[in-house]
């Protein structure tokens, strides 16, 4: 009896889904299906750039790392077949991959055949052929490449002194991480895969992934206690008190909405959504929606310039002398122009640093705006109706603060500008937090064979501290483990440190976890650092414009 063989049978060769991907298609391997995410892309709960990063690539740990087992087997209605063997990545067309189409390969073939042999011969060495000893690669010369529609780095200054001055400064960073963390070869990120995912069946057997409950009941308490003391406050006129309190209460608040935002409370899509969105749009203005879209990003390409939006602070911050070259944001879909006002902030920026993160909160305003208003939440798939419940929650959020709080509860116009000043400006240690993870790690490009494990513990460091201030910190001081394990609860994120310190001992990983004041003192080391060659690079752009001057005025 014969077997019916459906299309999810089919074996796709590179080249064919290198052909696929030159045509638009979504392709992404999911344990060795190969999965065609077209027409899910507008669908997309957390947005379309984190699929569009995974263009081209096996993206199993990324799938696995961020999604319910639910969504991943919703994705299997997706699969058009298989790959064999071990998947050599292509780099995404968003982040720069250029593709070539299986039928101008083949006109291409035909026309070689057509003439002499010298022509065929020097036609191989322009063209990536199917005859090539070479593994077939999505970057090509120039002359058979179309340039990629979004081009990341590209440079916008014409003074090649100092691009190449970057260059030496970006290619030693690299050859520092080279030397610091185990080999790209396949042998070597095979390995560490291997054991990641070994690691995550201990920490599924161990019981990390259930939500301890009764730890959200102490945040509650927690929560009423610091409302209730804002209310208190506001009512005998203690208006800066009462900002404090209310401050403290959105920071807190903002852990358990980042828990939500992951489904590690109940795991379920819409219910933690719901709870995000209560947290963030109800209580503090903030979107929950706007913060998915974004940090699904972060996660998936951490700490790179040209596309992780939790790096992309110009004109007031760089972390990295790349942003030198006024790069271009995939995210934002601009170019991060490196002009004068940049020039000046980001030569000062480790004392501009704490004094700016006092305002971020007003920025988060704006984000939440831009995402619920310009159009950029989804408008279809299983989210379509989130954006109106978060909509509500923001007319919610400034009918009682804005009205009930600030205008009809406070009586001086003084008064509210210091209670709003207040509550805003105390909220600051958390983008302290935030940044903190980050900033001082390494933003090197190390290729798309880099293990995704690896790439998440070279570009992020924990902070050490101890048990009782763990809800000062709110999980984000386990930042590494958390990006390994993104769906572990941060209630058991200590727990969790134990294995991924065993996993970096086994591996040969640097882990990075340094004190609170050590972390930030590498803070703004770092940006002490990129400030100084911000303020060579200014001071040579200025002597060569000045040479230019004379050198025009010895002429005339």
């Amino acid at each position: 009896m014969s077997t019916i063989r459906t299309s999810r049978d089919r074996v796709w060769s590179r080249r064919e889904i290198e052909g696929l991907i030159a045509e638009g298609r979504k392709i992404i391997i999911l344990d060795g299906q190969v999965i065609k995410a077209d027409a899910w892309l507008p669908y997309h709960p957390g947005g379309d750039k984190s699929i569009l990063h995974m263009v081209g690539r096996d993206g199993t740990d990324e799938i696995r790392a961020l999604h319910s087992p639910d969504a991943q087997a919703h994705m299997q209605k997706f699969a058009i077949g298989r790959v064999e063997g071990r998947w050599n990545n292509f780099l995404p067309p968003i982040q720069g991959g250029r593709f070539r189409r299986c039928v101008e390969e083949a006109k291409q073939t035909e026309e070689q055949e057509d003439v002499g042999s010298d022509v065929q011969t020097d036609g191989a060495l322009s063209s990536s052929s199917s005859n090539s000893s070479a593994p077939p690669s999505p970057i090509f010369d120039p002359v058979d490449a179309k340039e990629p529609e979004t081009p990341c780095a590209t440079p916008l200054s014409d003074d090649d002194s100092r691009t190449d001055a970057i260059q030496r400064k970006l290619s030693a960073e690299r050859t520092s991480d080279i030397l610091k963390y185990p080999a790209l070869d396949h042998i070597s990120q095979d390995e560490i895969v291997a054991k990641y995912r070994a690691l995550d069946v201990r920490m599924r057997a161990a019981g990390l992934y259930n939500c301890p409950y009764g730890a959200y009941g102490v945040e509650c308490c927690r929560y009423v206690l610091l409302f209730a003391s804002f209310l208190i406050a506001l009512r005998y006129s203690y208006y800066a008190l009462a900002g404090a309190f209310l401050g403290v209460f959105w920071h807190q608040l903002v852990f358990t909405a980042h828990d939500a935002g992951h489904m590690g409370i109940t795991h379920n899509f819409h219910v933690d959504t719901c709870i995000g969105i209560f947290i963030a749009d109800f209580l503090g203005g903030l979107s929950i929606g706007w913060w998915k879209r974004n940090h699904n990003v972060h996660h998936i390409v951490t700490n790179s310039p040209e596309h992780d939006p939790d790096i992309e602070h110009m004109p007031f911050f760089a972390i990295s002398t790349r942003f030198f070259t006024s790069l271009r944001s995939t995210y934002y879909d601009r170019v991060m122009q490196f002009d004068a006002l940049a020039r000046w902030a980001i030569s000062k920026q480790h004392w501009l640093y704490y004094p700016l993160l006092t305002f971020g909160r007003f920025n988060l305003y704006r984000l939440s705006w831009e995402y619920l208003f310009l159009g950029q939440a989804p408008k279809k798939g299983p989210a379509w109706w989130h954006r109106y419940l978060e909509i509500l929650g923001h007319v919610a959020f400034w009918t009682w603060f804005g009205y009930l709080v600030v205008y009809r509860s406070i009586p001086t116009a003084w008064d509210r500008f210091v209670f709003i000043m207040v509550s805003h400006m105390i909220t600051a240690p958390l983008h302290v937090q935030i940044t903190l993870s980050h900033f001082a790690m390494s933003t090197a490009d190390m290729g798309v064979h880099e293990s995704f494990p690896q790439k998440m513990l070279r570009t992020t460091m924990d902070v050490d501290c101890p048990t009782w201030l763990d809800f000062v910190h709110g999980g984000l001081q386990f930042q590494a483990v958390h990006h390994l394990f993104p769906r572990i609860p941060r209630h058991n994120l200590r727990r969790a440190q134990v294995h991924v310190r065993e996993f970096c001992r086994e591996t040969g990983i640097p882990y990075a976890i340094y004190g609170f004041a050590r972390g930030n003192g590498e803070v703004i080391g770092r940006l002490a650092d990129v400030a100084a060659q911000a303020r060579v690079f200014d001071e040579c752009r200025r002597v060569v414009a000045r040479q230019v001057v004379e050198g025009k005025e010895k002429v005339i």
